[in-house]
């Protein structure tokens, strides 16, 4: 098991730095761009380069890399271009609100995926087609456009919950449920249109085992078959598809909280594109890439202890 553990870490600190490594070259290999982008489409020739000098940019790529690898293991990831702020203190107060609109989706989506996907394997039917029929439509319709539908029909015709904006925590939970309903139900219903496919398949694989024909000679009741048997070695590619939500969540996040105001992460990385603040993006791109890695290392961890043959792999 430890050596599992090393191996699994070891695994998911090189993808950290790869990536990392990959998108901090496409962001700050075209030095002079970027300074021209901070000082203005005005500034002459020799401002530019006087300021790709003053922010690093003249450097080799890997030492550029290297010493912004030393500054993250630190604590610091720089500062922003525009307004000099700490990209550490911006990230603080964005972070916690899109984690949390994201762990109540995936929280709702592992709840719904599961009931959905075992009642298709097991009821079939019009159960079953009934699903297969919701999943594809939810997955073909862009979480934008269903946030978009979502205010119309909850925020303007019957003024349920706010259209935008956010409320946190330490305001009330009330407050903070009603303000991040209407994102969480955008993010949801593609995730459970997704997730529910994938439960219903590894459902259908674990059901034609021998060992579950075996249990219902023998007369085990089907609801014990189902719930203590199928749903726990289904557990490892559910828990997979699970940990990949996360990515098309946080992805998702960009445009929903354009549309309802919230600043988490995605606008802030949205905002900073257009700016041209490349460290405050490289910012906001590291903290996903390693949310991704940590949910990814844990639905690993909780496989293999549901399913000791996990390691194997």
């Amino acid at each position: 098991m430890l050596r599992w553990l090393v191996a699994k870490a070891a695994r998911s600190i090189g993808v950290l730095l790869v990536s990392t490594f990959a998108v901090f070259s496409l962001m700050f290999g075209n030095g002079p761009g970027i300074a021209r982008a901070v000082a203005g489409l005005r500034a002459t020739d020799e401002d530019v380069a006087r300021l790709v000098v003053e922010l690093g940019l003249d450097r080799p790529l890997p030492e550029q890399y290297w010493s912004w690898l030393t500054g993250v293991i630190h604590g610091d990831l720089g500062r922003s271009y525009f307004t000099g702020q700490s990209v550490s203190s911006a990230l603080a107060t964005r972070v916690p609100v899109t984690l949390g609109i994201t762990a109540v989706t995936v929280a709702l989506t592992a709840v719904i995926a599961v009931l959905l996907g075992v009642a298709a394997a097991t009821r079939g039917g019009w159960v079953d087609r009934g699903v297969q029929f919701g999943s594809v439509l939810g997955t073909a319709v862009p979480s934008f456009i269903v946030a978009i539908a979502l205010v119309f029909a909850f925020a303007i015709n019957v003024r349920w919950l706010p259209a935008t904006g956010y409320n946190s925590p330490e305001r009330g939970i009330g407050a903070w449920l009603a303000s991040i309903t209407l994102p969480t139900l955008a993010l949801l219903i593609g995730s459970v249109a997704s997730a529910a496919q994938q439960f219903r398949a590894a459902a259908i694989e674990t059901m034609s085992q021998d060992f579950v024909r075996t249990l219902r000679a023998r007369g085990v009741a089907e609801r014990a078959v189902v719930f203590r048997h199928v749903l726990r070695n289904s557990a490892g590619p559910g828990l997979t598809v699970l940990s990949l939500q996360v990515f098309g969540v946080l992805g998702g996040a960009v445009f929903i909280e354009q549309v309802f105001a919230i600043p988490g992460i995605g606008q802030l990385g949205n905002k900073c594109a257009q700016q041209g603040d490349v460290p405050m993006v490289m910012g906001a791109v590291v903290v996903t890439i390693f949310v991704v890695l940590i949910v990814n290392f844990a639905a690993d961890l909780v496989a293999s202890l549901l399913n000791p043959k996990a390691r194997a792999k």
